[in-house]
């Protein structure tokens, strides 16, 4: 269905000396999207959807993009760990306007790791926090879904928004 993750910006791979992470050696390379018949996704803040027919598209540089599964309405951010994937979906697709949301999602996250014993947990938040200040949003949305997952398991939570099983 589609040839890299659903909502990356252009890929990176990593150079042959460079290794993963290294700036030096990295090249964007196109995002292929292939979509169902009327699949939605947000491309740059602008709503897209397909027409009648199977498509692809592919983006050649970098594009904030999220699949409609992936979008969670405001709304649908009513527990804690979807309270913080929320503020990092919409530094994902409003970059410019991220340090509207930040703060938001600093409370979140320190009031989810306040409550939370689970080490594997506590470093998943870690790392959202670290990808989110190298702004690296599209990272950190991928590990806020482990949260939702783990929060779900744990509380036994029917999915609403954006399910980590989904994807």
């Amino acid at each position: 269905m589609v040839a890299a993750p659903s909502g990356r910006r252009s890929q990176t791979a990593p150079s042959v000396t460079g290794g993963r992470g290294s700036p030096r050696g990295i090249r964007d390379l196109p995002l292929k999207l292939s979509l169902k018949p009327g699949e939605k996704f947000v491309l740059n803040g602008a709503v897209v959807q397909n027409g009648d027919r199977r498509g692809v598209l592919i983006l050649q540089n970098k594009a904030s993009v999220l699949r409609e599964k992936d979008i969670m309405q405001a709304e649908d951010a009513s527990t804690p760990a979807r309270r913080i994937y929320f503020p990092v979906m919409m530094m994902y697709l409003d970059e410019a306007g991220a340090n509207r949301y930040y703060d938001e999602f600093v409370q979140r996250l320190s009031e989810f790791m306040g409550v939370i014993r689970n080490p594997d947990v506590l470093t998943a938040c870690v790392n959202v926090s670290k990808h989110c200040m190298a702004r690296e949003y599209y990272k950190a949305l991928m590990l806020c879904r482990k949260l939702i997952e783990y929060e779900d398991q744990r509380l036994g939570n029917v999915a609403s928004g954006v399910s980590a099983d989904r994807g």
